[in-house]
């Protein structure tokens, strides 16, 4: 570290871009600093370096993150304890352009395998972007000692030393019990657990932050789904357990609907302490579907949906650059269905509506013959008994569907109530006038292939230099090309978008014609599960990027809507 403060005074009032020459290795006392990557201009991206504090100078008992989920909530807890210090911490280090900047890949609600810190027997490593102060386009070489060597130590060690260890072992034990209830919901044949007392309205559509407002409703669990799960903390947790089949959430507006869906779909993760959502869990692989004109269709086998389009068009690998509303909704399913979804969550706000029902008013002057849709409503059963996919559906507008559920949930000034047999019973005596249109002898798939990776034009996106990043949460920059991802609600972070842009990359740089796209993403998730996030990384044993894992069903959702 001496030898760095010596560089930096030397360099003071040069170019900014002699600051390359720092890029290194520097040890003190207590941790060691790589310089990974020095940016050439105060405007640019920032500097990237790594802090490693070894395990002599922390007070962390290894054995308590023996596994994955304890390692990923470890991390996550560090992350933001990190970002905590920085704020906290006076930085007199100013200048032009991001001079002075200190910067984590802060998490969120959700607690997900990231790259921002890691941590082993050897000890734990923080990755940070820094801005290195300048005078214009001038180095100032003594603040950036400053910063180096004074600022960004004293964050780190303090964020090591002070941390709160009570809420650390309470952030490791709620680990150990989401795992336990996720594995508890496939011994008991659930597909969602809602824990009494759950804080689930958040603060806006832009917010993922529980909402703190006194007058707040907290969940309590129909009495006919309440289920109590004895917990590794020794805790004891009783809540709405919804079983597999068909399920609706039903009752009129803004009674709370899509507020239970909209938890049960971010369920897929754990959150974190106080989150309010801590303990509601959804199975790993539900998926919300929607419709979503006008995204890029490209030879989807949407048969089971639509048929007989006019002109002889075949749906059996069904391609468009212009999707409808109908014909996207069903994509979204036959691609999840691909990646053996096995919970699709379905809000009929965003759904289209010939594509859910066509009542028998409409049937009876529409004929089948002239109708290429499907309706899900004809449908939902088959998926559920043929590939035991399970459907929860938000509805407030068709009572046809109370026909074919298992279970009906109707929210009420936003409390949850069991009306299945008030519903059958209506079903019984108030008899819909709509034929089903699918014959009880027709399969969901009369055959189904893989569909394979279309490389070549992948391949030709990429510019000369094969530039791929994220653009923020929902795009994704491939070449001069723009992958938009708005509709795919269950991505969460926009270091899950910055690690599909490189897995994008990866798969169009190692895989071949012949392979299918669940073949492809499956061989890149071995490849992390051997190698560690990391090695998404185009920087090979430096600073890897703000890289968070996201779902298999994510990435695969982005290779289904990039744009040949």
């Amino acid at each position: 570290m001496n030898t760095l403060q010596a560089k930096l005074k030397q360099l003071d009032g040069k170019s900014y871009r002699s600051l390359k020459d720092i890029q290194g290795t520097y040890h003190a006392e207590n941790y060691t600093l790589h310089v990974d990557y020095v940016q050439g201009d105060p405007f640019a991206t920032p500097s990237r370096i790594r802090f490693f504090i070894s395990s002599n100078h922390v007070d962390l008992t290894f054995d308590k993150f023996d596994n994955i989920q304890k390692e990923t909530a470890l991390t996550h807890f560090f992350a933001h304890e990190c970002h905590r210090q920085i704020l906290n911490t006076k930085n007199p280090v100013h200048g032009t352009g991001k001079s002075g900047l200190i910067s984590i890949d802060c998490p969120g609600q959700e607690v997900l395998q990231r790259t921002a810190v890691t941590i082993d027997e050897g000890g734990i490593e923080f990755r940070l972007s820094i801005g290195l102060p300048a005078q214009g386009r001038r180095i100032l070489g003594q603040k950036a000692a400053t910063l180096l060597s004074s600022v960004i130590p004293t964050v780190l060690l303090n964020t090591v030393r002070n941390y709160d260890r009570d809420k650390l072992n309470q952030a490791l034990l709620l680990a150990e019990d989401q795992a336990y209830i996720r594995k508890e919901l496939f011994k008991r044949n659930l597909i969602s657990f809602i824990a009494n007392g759950s804080r689930l309205p958040r603060e806006s559509g832009v917010s993922n932050k529980p909402l703190m407002d006194e007058s707040v409703i907290m969940f309590q669990s129909p009495r006919e789904y309440e289920t109590t799960i004895n917990l590794p903390s020794g805790k004891s947790k009783t809540g709405m357990g919804i079983k597999k089949g068909i399920s609706l959430i039903i009752g009129g507006g803004y009674h709370g609907k899509s507020t239970l869906l909209q938890a049960m779909e971010r369920g897929v993760y754990n959150h974190q302490l106080e989150d309010g959502r801590e303990y509601v869990i959804t199975d790993e692989d539900a998926v919300k579907i929607r419709s979503e004109d006008g995204r890029a269709v490209t030879k989807v086998n949407i048969s089971p949906f639509i048929n007989d389009l006019p002109f002889g068009k075949k749906t059996t690998s069904f391609s468009s650059e212009d999707a409808s509303g109908s014909t996207s909704q069903s994509a979204n399913i036959i691609e999840a269905l691909e990646m053996d979804a096995s919970l699709l969550l379905i809000d009929e706000d965003t759904s289209a509506t010939n594509f859910m029902i066509r009542d028998g008013r409409m049937q009876k002057l529409v004929s089948k013959s002239k109708e290429p849709i499907t309706p899900f409503i004809d449908r939902v059963q088959q998926l559920f008994k043929e590939r035991g996919v399970s459907t929860v559906l938000v509805l407030g507008g068709s009572g046809d569907y109370f026909d074919v559920a298992d279970h009906i949930i109707m929210m009420d000034e936003y409390k949850p109530f069991d009306r299945t047999k008030e519903a059958k019973f209506l079903a019984d005596t108030i008899k819909s006038t709509r034929e089903k249109e699918v014959s009880n002898k027709e399969a969901f798939y009369s055959a189904h292939e893989e569909r394979k990776l279309e490389l070549q034009k992948i391949r030709k996106l990429f510019d000369r230099k094969e530039k791929v990043e994220a653009k923020g949460l929902h795009s994704i920059r491939i070449g001069n090309s723009n992958l938009a991802l708005h509709h795919v609600e269950q991505l969460v972070d926009s270091s899950q978008t910055q690690a599909i842009a490189h897995m994008v990359k990866r798969v169009a740089n190692v895989a071949n014609g012949e392979t299918s796209l669940k073949t492809a993403i499956d061989k890149v998730y071995e490849e992390i599960t051997r190698d560690g996030l990391d090695s998404l990384s185009p920087f090979k044993g430096k600073h890897p990027g703000d890289f968070a894992l996201p779902r298999k069903l994510e990435v695969a959702s982005a290779f289904n809507r990039i744009r040949y």
